[in-house]
């Protein structure tokens, strides 16, 4: 059992997979308190991607963390899938395919699992799909078009989208899927991160200057951006 309340930091963007520095990466592995965390990475959005996991294990080497990955591509699989996360300081899920990760985690029962250790203090966090699967809903590619997915996790109320500025089709999207009735939620840029206690927003930090975090809102099919205090990590 983790000495820790429930914590997700939902990254827009970012984390060693995109950003040139390790400010975002070395912000979760603080949450944890400790000072070599042990971090298992998820890449099933990508398939289990041979070479996102090496970009992971080339990030976060010892002794900055101690990494592990969960794979479930490929057959037989080592041990328990929910003993080993659950021995985890932080679950790290990485970008690709949401719709897909969502159906592969119900058919093994990883999403069981990940509300076990979230609730049991496991800092989660992940960037793009790995931001939006905790979510009740978002604005997913996972079709081909950009389009709402409605069957998110759900550990977090109402919608999400990353990539807020990194792809200019993200926001205008997002915007006509509120006005036609998408749960409100946050929008978060490239190098942007929403830092979740509980179901709470309590934080939102950024590993690029000037970029933000936002809460979206469509009220009688008028939609607002409210822009989250950001702070940038690097001052």
């Amino acid at each position: 059992m983790q000495d820790r309340p429930p914590t997700i930091v939902a990254m827009g963007g970012g984390g060693f997979s995109m950003d040139s520095t390790p400010l975002m990466d070395d912000f979760v592995l603080s949450l944890t308190g400790k000072s070599t965390p042990r971090v298992c990475f998820l890449a099933t959005a990508s398939g289990d991607s041979s070479r996102y996991y090496q970009y992971f294990y080339d990030a976060l080497t010892y002794p900055r963390a101690i990494p592990s990955h969960l794979q479930l591509f490929v057959r037989p699989r080592a041990g328990d899938p929910r003993e080993h996360l659950l021995q985890q300081d932080v679950i790290y899920v990485g970008g690709g395919n949401t719709a897909n990760a969502l159906a592969i985690w119900r058919l093994h029962g990883i999403d069981v699992a990940l509300r076990e250790a979230w609730r049991a203090g496991v800092v989660l966090c992940g960037v793009s799909a790995g931001m939006i699967c905790w979510f009740e809903s978002s604005i997913t590619d996972s079709f081909g078009t950009l389009q709402p997915l409605h069957d998110g996790l759900g550990f977090l109320p109402g919608s999400a989208c990353p990539h807020f500025d990194g792809e200019g089709d993200r926001r205008p999207t997002y915007h006509r899927a509120l006005a036609e009735g998408l749960a409100n939620g946050i929008a978060a840029d490239d190098g942007a991160a929403a830092v979740f206690r509980g179901t709470e927003l309590v934080d939102a930090v950024a590993s690029r200057p000037g970029a933000k975090v936002y809460r979206v809102r469509s009220e009688a099919g008028s939609v607002t951006e409210e822009v989250v205090p950001t702070r940038y990590l690097g001052d």
